[in-house]
């Protein structure tokens, strides 16, 4: 039929148009919401399910895994590892539930092309050392380089196929990134957040999403960090102060069973 209308455009929270041979059709009825409350802090909240994404943001082998680049530096990874039970099961979960799962990592050019030097600088200060791009010790794989094992996803989380995949070459997750675009084509208005570190690549990428007007969530107990115990309860007051909501992954499967 010349005139059957084919959908266009991201149909999941029904930002969609459909078109055919003579028309264009741009008002397409937005998806039913799906609404889940959830226990948080300092409100407890109701968010649409359908307009809602989780983003795990360095789930790396650098970062937690033995062997890696932060091991190498004789830093204690250990804590940079917590969150993968609580996300172990609290993905599949969202999954199910119709969330995206969006993971963000540093995925460096081998050629460091797009890496100015300050941001070089921030991980070797001093111009010498172990800084991204460089090899780990033991392993000889560039630092965070993209499709390596450093900058992999540690075994122990499975990245599923319709998961989304974004690499980052800064702190946040959305500078000189498509995480922006990908979420607003979804139809996202809530941003769920989890992952390393957080007080630095977790807390900045929920900031800028606050400044972009995403409602914000932290999902405590899957984000952690090898920083000083003040520097999580630092940005967990922020979050709740200035940012956003704060919850956890008990709470999340609580609401979700109901």
């Amino acid at each position: 039929m010349a005139n059957k209308m084919h959908p266009l455009g991201a149909p999941r929270a029904g930002y969609a148009w459909s078109a055919s041979t003579r028309e264009v059709d741009m008002a397409a009825a937005p998806a039913k919401p799906v609404p889940l409350r959830i226990a948080a802090a300092p409100q407890n909240i109701t968010i649409d399910l359908r307009r809602s994404a989780m983003v795990v943001i360095d789930m790396q082998n650098d970062f937690c895994t033995e062997g890696g680049w932060v091991d190498s530096l004789g830093v204690d990874y250990t804590p940079d590892r917590k969150p993968i039970k609580p996300l172990q099961k609290l993905l599949p979960a969202l999954r199910k539930a119709g969330v995206p799962v969006i993971w963000v990592n540093w995925g460096c050019r081998p050629d460091l092309a797009n890496m100015p030097p300050n941001q070089m600088h921030l991980y070797k200060p001093t111009g010498t050392g172990v800084g991204l791009g460089d090899p780990v010790p033991g392993k000889g794989e560039p630092v965070l380089q993209k499709d390596t094992w450093p900058a992999a996803v540690v075994d122990e989380l499975v990245q599923e196929p319709e998961d989304i995949k974004v690499d980052k070459y800064r702190i946040s997750g959305f500078w000189d990134t498509p995480l922006d675009s990908i979420l607003r084509n979804l139809g996202t208005r809530t941003v769920l957040f989890s992952g390393v570190n957080t007080d630095q690549c977790v807390m900045h990428s929920l900031t800028d999403a606050n400044f972009l007007g995403y409602g914000c969530v932290m999902v405590e107990d899957c984000c952690a960090t090898t920083s000083p115990d003040f520097c999580t309860e630092a940005s967990v007051w922020n979050v709740k102060k200035c940012f956003g909501f704060v919850t956890d992954s008990g709470k999340i499967l609580k609401a979700l069973k109901k």
